[in-house]
């Protein structure tokens, strides 16, 4: 299926006190490996970021007046992730505040009747790292993501990051594809292993290495001790 990395920068936290959208940022990809499709649009949120939230994002009121309304650009988004499998990391907060913009615009839509599938990579985190931090900035470090710039948050960029970090965590990239008679003896051999026919040599140290290595020991000892 087509999975479609998904952020988006806020106002504030809470819909129900009025914040809004001031990015969407959308990641291809297809059989595992990023196809270089994306979709990213700053909005025009038509109020002031909370000092909290202006803090990690830096899209001043300013900056945002002159873009685009939702209103403006929903079919276009629509569009983009009509089928796909979502991957959205914390997707309560995302899908509220998408679905919450669509509703006061007065669109009769919701999106999860255009997406395929929604999958929270939170959620997920937890269940492969439990009672760990699992933040897209802890992940980040934990699976070594590097080469972006972080002073900022944005969606486009956060995207391509949960992206990297989706991958890492259900196994990377998809391999190159090796010559099918290589992976046939590669199966064959783990094949082999797992049912105990791989033979396995038993190499017995001879007297003279037994004393040599246990002479060996004695020094370390001898050397702590002092």
């Amino acid at each position: 299926m087509r999975q479609i990395i998904l952020d988006t920068e806020t106002t504030g936290i809470h819909v129900e006190s009025g914040h809004r959208i001031i990015e969407i940022g959308c990641v291809e990809i297809v059989d595992r490996k990023f196809t270089g499709n994306e979709y990213q649009t700053f909005l025009n949120p038509e109020r002031a970021s909370e000092p909290g939230a202006l803090n990690v994002h830096g899209r001043t009121e300013k900056f945002l007046s002159d873009k685009p309304k939702f209103i403006d650009v929903y079919e276009d988004f629509l569009n983009f992730i009509k089928g796909a499998e979502l991957l959205i990391h914390n997707a309560e907060f995302d899908i509220g505040h998408l679905n919450n913009e669509l509703k006061i615009n007065g669109i009769s839509t919701t999106i999860e009747e255009h997406a395929g599938k929604i999958t929270d990579t939170l959620a997920l985190a937890r269940q492969m790292h439990p009672g760990q931090r699992n933040s897209l900035d802890v992940l980040t470090s934990r699976y070594m993501i590097q080469g972006y710039d972080r002073t900022y948050h944005g969606a486009l960029l956060d995207s391509k990051i949960l992206g990297e970090v989706f991958l890492a965590m259900t196994g990377g990239q998809t391999k190159l594809s090796f010559n099918d008679a290589i992976e046939a003896e590669e199966k064959t051999l783990r094949d082999n292993f797992k049912n105990n026919s791989t033979s396995i040599f038993k190499i017995k140290a001879s007297d003279e290495d037994e004393i040599s290595h246990k002479e060996y020991l004695d020094k370390i000892k001898l050397k702590l001790a002092n």
